[in-house]
């Protein structure tokens, strides 16, 4: 979710006041079969993201009957798969309305999760821009909002969503979808840019020999937005299904649907991937500015927000199964108007993801995203810049790409973080 420091930026192509009128640059069929497998391939992906919440729901049941290392490992190691084909889906964000609207019931980010559960004294104790900074839901069965008393005997899906997610307009009061669930599975990471994760004991759920007090209502706070993450995600699968609303808004009007699809390859790769979830954190060495931050799987999700944009692109998608989709894709449209062109975005799309590579096998061998990030870290800073780098020069092809397929004037998200560095230390 995009933080304060997200701005916007409007695309420039030729001068800083170009206005590219647009026009039929391809045959509307043509268009039309790029937007429909790019609706097939979303709908995939959504319903792939739906399958492994499912999973982690279970996982979660399990771990809630039977608390113990096994089963609290399990259900971390569930959470990591979901992740893996929902950050795919995050290209169709910024195109979309729909998806934009939804996004923050799945993946509002940072937390302030003194809100939820218990914290270490280093947390603080409250916080001038959050009234909720430390209601800690999971040990008050009431409390006050906004003058209004709030009854939270029980803990339920719509006690999150209606009362508890943004309470008090607080964008940092985040109470549902992966990351409220990734803190009650891992607990704070309290290392610093050190190593190591969150270290949640399983026995914070068990009622028999409980730790930390409260652990029937963490139990009920966990189930809860688990259960919240599947109806929700539910609910996207069937705007991406063909009659769905997402679907058709897209589908529609070809162009559009085009414009669409650049949109939230190019806002994506640069305001809110490059900017706020990246550069910001290597401006500031703040282990806080990882968008996985209990867990350190923040080199994976960036990844896989990377193969996501190139899918895009591409037209492909590789399914949780194994199973590959392909189809007509931006890449052959392109290629038929300027095939260096093509060329060129295909190469820096490649390069992007090289270098996320490389990221993440840091990750997996030498040291987590926050450690890369730290002060006087120059080789983890470098790896992570590289990515940067690479996400932003490709972004300045996918504004030739509009600019080439005469798409008009496209606003992209911009970032604090790349365009205005010295407003991040105000």
């Amino acid at each position: 979710m995009p933080s304060k420091h997200l701005a916007r930026l409007t695309l420039v192509l030729a001068s800083a006041t170009a206005i590219f009128t647009s026009t039929t640059a391809f045959a509307a069929t043509e268009a039309s079969a790029v937007v429909k497998n790019f609706v097939e391939l979303g709908h995939a992906k959504f319903e792939d993201s739906l399958i492994t919440a499912k999973a982690l729901d279970k996982a979660i049941d399990t771990l809630i009957a039977a608390p113990s290392d096994e089963t609290l490992k399990a259900a971390r190691e569930a959470w990591i798969k979901a992740r893996v084909p929902y950050q795919q889906t995050e290209a169709y964000r910024f195109g979309s309305a729909i998806v934009d609207d939804w996004e923050g019931k799945v993946n509002s980010w940072p937390l302030d999760e003194g809100l939820i559960d218990y914290v270490d004294k280093s947390y603080g104790t409250e916080s001038d821009e959050n009234e909720q900074y430390t209601l800690n839901v999971i040990a008050n069965p009431k409390f006050t909002i906004g003058g209004k008393e709030i009854d939270a005997t029980k803990i339920t899906p719509e006690l999150l969503s209606g009362t508890l997610q943004k309470a008090g307009e607080t964008e940092s009061n985040v109470a549902t979808g992966y990351h409220a669930i990734e803190f009650l599975l891992w607990g704070q990471d309290l290392n610093g840019t050190g190593p190591g994760a969150g270290a949640r004991p399983a026995t914070d759920y068990d009622t028999k020999n409980c730790s930390n007090g409260n652990c029937d209502r963490r139990a009920q706070y966990l189930k809860a937005a688990s259960s919240l993450l599947v109806s929700d995600l539910d609910y996207m699968v069937k705007q991406w299904a063909p009659e769905g609303e997402a679907a058709k808004s897209v589908l529609a009007d070809p162009q559009k649907g085009i414009s669409a699809m650049l949109t939230g390859m190019g806002s994506l790769s640069y305001g809110e991937l490059a900017g706020e979830r990246m550069k910001l954190g290597v401006l500031l060495h703040d282990p806080e500015e990882e968008h996985d931050c209990f867990s350190d799987n923040t080199f994976n999700s960036h990844l896989n927000d990377a193969i996501g944009i190139d899918g895009v692109y591409t037209g492909k998608y590789t399914r949780i199964d194994g199973s590959k989709l392909e189809g007509p894709s931006l890449s052959a449209l392109v290629a038929e108007k300027d095939a260096a062109l093509d060329k060129e975005m295909t190469s820096k799309l490649n390069k992007t993801l090289d270098a996320m590579h490389a990221m993440a096998k840091r990750g997996e061998t030498i040291e987590a995203y926050d450690q890369m990030i730290g002060d006087n870290n120059k080789d983890g800073n470098a790896v992570v810049q590289a990515a940067i780098d690479g996400l932003v020069d490709q972004t300045k092809t996918i504004e030739r790409v509009i600019s080439a397929l005469d798409l008009g004037k496209i606003a992209l998200e911009g970032s604090d973080s790349l365009d205005n560095p010295n407003a991040v230390f105000q």
